[in-house]
């Protein structure tokens, strides 16, 4: 059975505080077996990687995800204290990235499912529906020693039902911007002295989380992209004291977004920001401190910005805002930017670790093994920075220069260390075994570490 080796056992050893003896026992087993696994992601795959293909008392395995007693909060807690130790000096803020992707799956067992747009096969000029279940995503933006970006490391991963799924199965609806208000209150409850900026999407610009993170004994920084029909408000005017009656709330509705952008006397500025291809494109922006009204709410100050870009046809004006005034509009595009680094995890977890195959269906089961599967991303990314804290082992040939690394070298290198032969511990009285060349064997484990 592939063993790690003392000081990842050490490393994994934080999450036994979440479990009994037993379970921990078990968690680890699924833990190293999801690693190896190729294909799905499901409890009969990582026993077998784990050579556990006899056990008979494998639904001891099965109960750890449906029945057993240990919370993913804690665990969402311990992970990011872990990912904090290994990548983030004590002092640095933290970035983190909100983002939903969707898990299809089909069948009258899975009770959380229900239809959503689905992000991936969809199109600005083409909508597609898939049926589901919809995850929210809460995760750190952290550096790695072997990439020159941040990657984006998952903690904390909830399910968001729809509401007529929520009324079907009994359960008290939450939407999605209701679970990032309760997710934040964790983070800060867990972080209460680091700066923290939270980078969103258009779902979540709303006025009632950005007064949830202006509220904060030290609050927390919202990006999100604004509406271009948002209404923006003057700060109002101070009322005379003789004047009697309620202060108001806001001042005089300033000129549409809308309008600005076709307007010729807007007074539009350049800007040179570093793009997702590591190079730098020129914008044009137009920026402003308003007041984000909306009947029946209170209206809250923000920072927002609209850009363009003129030489490329391609690319749509777009108004983002901040919920720190303070905030400089290079600062808020760069944020915005490295909401990018989400996606590619989405697209990582789906190619190297069976995202969206496995195949639990009790709702206990459902509710935990994808934001295991999500954790363990992260886990791999830790694991390896320990194994390799400088430079990552990564997969070139003669036809393919690979410059930086990538979540499938990290992975790698991580099955590699627990195929060695030095973890393998196999006995030499056995006669069974058979010896091969030193060059077919590295054939062999590569093809093993990066198969899929």
């Amino acid at each position: 059975m592939p063993t790690p080796s003392s000081a990842i056992i050490q490393l994994i050893s934080v999450f036994a505080i979440a479990f009994t003896v037993p379970s921990f026992a078990k968690a680890q087993t699924l833990l190293w077996g999801a690693i190896l696994a190729p294909g799905r992601r499901t409890v009969a795959a990582a026993l077998r990687a784990m050579g556990l293909g006899d056990e008979k008392h494998f639904t001891n395995y099965h109960r750890l995800l449906n029945r057993d007693h240990w919370s993913p909060w804690v665990l969402s807690h311990i992970l990011l204290c872990l990912i904090l130790h290994a990548l983030l000096p004590p002092s640095a803020p933290l970035i983190l990235i909100l983002d939903e992707t969707l898990e299809r799956r089909r069948g009258n067992q899975i009770k959380y499912k229900s239809w959503f747009r689905d992000p991936v096969r969809s199109t600005a000029h083409h909508v597609i529906h898939a049926l589901g279940i919809r995850w929210i995503c809460l995760a750190i933006l952290a550096p790695v020693p072997w990439s020159p970006r941040p990657w984006a490391l998952p903690f904390m991963v909830v399910p968001a039902l729809s509401e007529a799924t929520s009324a079907k199965l009994h359960k008290p609806h939450r939407s999605v911007v209701g679970w990032a208000m309760l997710m934040l209150e964790k983070v800060r409850r867990w972080q209460p002295q680091r700066e923290i900026t939270l980078i969103a999407d258009g779902t979540y610009a709303a006025i009632a989380l950005v007064q949830k993170c202006q509220r904060f004994k030290r609050p927390i920084t919202l990006i999100a992209r604004l509406r271009i029909d948002a209404k923006l408000h003057d700060f109002p005017a101070p009322q005379p004291k003789s004047k009697a009656g309620p202060k108001p709330k806001k001042g005089a509705r300033q000129t549409r977004l809308a309008v600005q952008l076709t307007d010729p006397k807007t007074h539009w500025r350049k800007i040179s920001v570093p793009w997702y291809d590591n190079t730098l494109k020129v914008l044009e922006y137009v920026s402003g401190i308003s007041l984000w009204a909306k009947r029946g709410e209170i209206p809250v100050p923000i920072r927002w910005v609209m850009v363009r870009c003129r030489d490329d046809k391609y690319f749509k004006p777009e108004v983002f805002f901040s919920s720190a005034p303070r905030v400089s509009v290079q600062q808020i595009l760069r944020w915005v930017i490295a909401r990018w680094n989400i996606e590619v995890t989405f697209e990582e977890l789906r190619a190297h670790l069976g995202f969206e195959t496995q195949r639990q269906w009790s709702e206990r089961a459902l509710e935990r093994t994808t934001p295991c599967l999500f954790g363990i991303f992260s886990v791999v990314v830790v694991i390896a920075r320990v194994l390799y804290p400088t430079t990552l082992p990564v997969r070139v040939a003669a036809w393919y220069p690979k410059k930086e690394a990538t979540f499938s070298d990290a992975l790698a290198a991580v099955r590699r260390h627990l195929w060695q032969f030095g973890n393998c511990n196999p006995s030499a009285r056995n006669h069974d075994l058979l010896q091969i060349q030193r060059a077919t064997y590295s054939s062999i484990l590569e093809i093993a570490c990066y198969s899929t």
